[in-house]
């Protein structure tokens, strides 16, 4: 919260699926500009001709029936633009992207008017920058004004314990339940204990999808462990992990009294 109230670029890192957008859109929400456009897009879905057109607009006559249109920058204007799989960025698109974060300017592609915004960057990779950098794919400068204020979203094999959160979450959203739903009685002990074993190759995404099947197959009864879809085997739960399981449940089980469950698991 305090890094999106602070007027400054965000760079977020973390494996497909863990839900950057989602940050994103938080940050803007948390953010001054709270009130103005959030504009989304994704670096991949730029061909490579059409990538600076996209961001930057072009003039009237910049090409064979070419119109003016502004670009996403220009539609962003006071917002907040994120631009996802930044590491996939176009090198055509770097130079200009650069020059916009340090002086606020840009012309559109066949034209020759400088056009000032100002645009809050939320961007945002799977790929490891440094790596991205060394391999001659990405500019160092560029990262440097990127790298405002980075965050690091672990994968969801490496954070169990916001499984039941997230679940209660989704079931939620799909069912449009009330907001204090008893999750154990939204789904079984044994459901949940095999979301909770599960390694989530695609992260929050995955389990989102999960949750949304389960609700189909299962109408308006409980999800049980044969609604989940699964397909390879759950991963061996390290000690630590299986600790954590057994809180959340021995948690679960006293209705949520911390002092209960401590006393009684010593």
């Amino acid at each position: 919260v305090k890094a999106a109230r602070e007027d400054i670029p965000v760079l977020l890192l973390g494996e497909n699926g863990t839900g950057k957008e989602l940050i994103a859109r938080l940050i803007h929400k948390e953010s001054p500009r709270y009130g103005k456009r959030f504009v989304a897009t994704n670096s991949t879905a730029f061909a490579e001709g059409l990538a600076l057109s996209e961001l930057f607009g072009h003039a009237k006559g910049a090409f064979n029936g070419a119109v003016e249109k502004e670009g996403l920058f220009e539609v962003a204007n006071e917002g907040s633009l994120f631009l996802d799989e930044i590491g996939a960025m176009p090198p055509v698109i770097q130079p200009t992207l650069l020059r916009v974060l340090q002086e606020g300017t840009f012309r559109r592609v066949g034209g020759t008017k400088e056009i000032k915004v100002d645009v809050r960057i939320i961007a945002a990779t799977n790929a490891d920058p440094e790596k991205l950098i060394r391999e001659g794919r990405f500019r160092e400068d560029l990262y440097g004004r990127l790298d405002g204020f980075t965050i690091r979203l672990p994968p969801l094999r490496e954070r169990r314990e916001d499984i039941p959160l997230l679940a209660a979450a989704f079931i939620q959203k799909y069912k449009k339940t009330k907001n204090d739903l008893d999750l154990s009685e939204q789904i079984s002990m044994k459901a949940l204990d095999l979301l909770m074993a599960y390694s989530w190759p695609r992260n929050i995404r995955q389990l989102e999808n999960q949750i949304r099947r389960a609700l189909i197959l299962s109408g308006d009864d409980m999800i049980r462990e044969d609604h989940l879809e699964l397909r390879n085997p759950p991963s061996p739960l390290t000690l630590k992990e299986r600790e954590r399981k057994e809180i959340v449940k021995t948690l679960k089980e006293n209705g949520g009294n911390k002092k209960k469950t401590a006393e009684e698991l010593g």
